[in-house]
């Protein structure tokens, strides 16, 4: 795997394959010495343009787990505040003998952009560009699912006729368009429920269903219900009445998730707006992975950086991925 842009680029087996190396590393993550030397000597960049908490230390702690060196770029207080050019910047972190990229920008494509620039040859990993993509979220998210409705038995699963419905600010949401793709590409069913002001100009936005009232949408007894935070930082405009109206007609309210079946899951990609998009209730209930997806997410993304930086299907350590074959490619 030479970069990691998107999820649409990914096949079924693409996907299972970084999904069972995930699995391998999850293992790591519970040793008493969370480390693997595969990726010593490397130096892997977060080169993020945009404000991040959780999605930069995620990463942080991903490649420091494969033993890798970390540096951290923001463009805030960088020579990008004085009008550097993403492509100086980015030659002059190769000048510095840089092995890999883990880009986070406000322009949507710009990761794509980087990789098909001449500009440096390394891995660029998409941590989140502009409206379009978030794949390592998407990675994680399914990661999450397989995990609870398959347990122990998950690898080389996929997601086969798995219901999940997704609900709020589709429009704005780079993390909707990656689920959306990821998730059916596994085989699962994806719906959208949101108000059509905060929906794509198309009947069948990324290949999902659609609902406009949420109350039909949670009757459909789907397997998953993921929550999107409300992206007001992106709404240029009144995309809704007011955040009580929002709650109202969309929010996950302790009323409906007491209607949900006990088996239904409970996501949210974080961070969340508790009390206007989900409820605290909710959020804190046995049902909810939200937790889990965070912890999923280094398991997740050292497997992304292992695959993108060797090239490599076995683990040093810790067995080959199962059900894999070594000599098969990856995306």
């Amino acid at each position: 795997m030479k970069h990691l842009l998107s999820t649409a680029d990914l096949s079924r087996a693409d996907a299972i394959q970084i999904l069972d190396v995930a699995e391998e590393m999850a293992e790591v993550n519970q040793r008493e010495v969370r480390k693997l030397p595969a990726l010593r000597g490397k130096t892997v960049v977060n080169l993020f343009f945009e404000d991040s908490t959780r999605t930069r230390i995620s990463f942080e702690a991903a490649a420091k787990r494969l033993s890798a060196d970390v540096i951290n770029f923001a463009a805030k207080g960088s020579s990008v505040s004085k009008g550097e050019s993403l492509k100086d910047t980015v030659q002059t972190l190769g000048a510095m003998g840089i092995d890999g990229i883990v880009m986070r920008h406000g322009a949507s494509g710009a990761p794509r952009v980087l990789a098909d620039a001449d500009w440096i040859d390394v891995p660029v990993v998409n941590a989140g560009d502009g409206t379009h993509e978030h794949p390592t979220q998407a990675l994680l998210d399914a990661f999450t699912m397989r995990r609870r409705l398959h347990g122990a038995g998950s690898r080389g699963q996929a997601l086969d006729g798995v219901r999940v419905l997704i609900v709020g600010d589709v429009l704005h949401s780079r993390v909707a368009r990656s689920n959306a793709w990821l998730l059916r590409t596994l085989g699962a069913s994806v719906t959208f429920a949101a108000p059509p002001t905060l929906l794509p100009v198309t009947t069948t936005p990324f290949g999902a269903a659609v609902h406009h009232d949420l109350d039909t949408a949670l009757a459909e007894d789907p397997d998953v219900v993921m929550t999107l935070r409300i992206q007001q930082e992106r709404m240029n405009d009144a995309f809704f009445p007011n955040p009580r109206e929002y709650t109202r007609h969309w929010g996950l309210t302790a009323a409906r998730f007491a209607r949900l079946s006990e088996r239904t899951l409970v996501m949210h990609p974080g961070p969340m707006n508790r009390g206007l998009e989900i409820a605290g209730v909710a959020a804190d209930s046995p049902a909810s992975t939200i937790v889990e997806q965070v912890e999923h997410g280094v398991s997740v993304r050292m497997a992304v950086l292992y695959l993108a930086l060797t090239g490599d299907l076995g683990l040093p350590g810790a067995g080959a991925p199962s059900g894999t074959d070594q000599k098969e490619s990856v995306a």
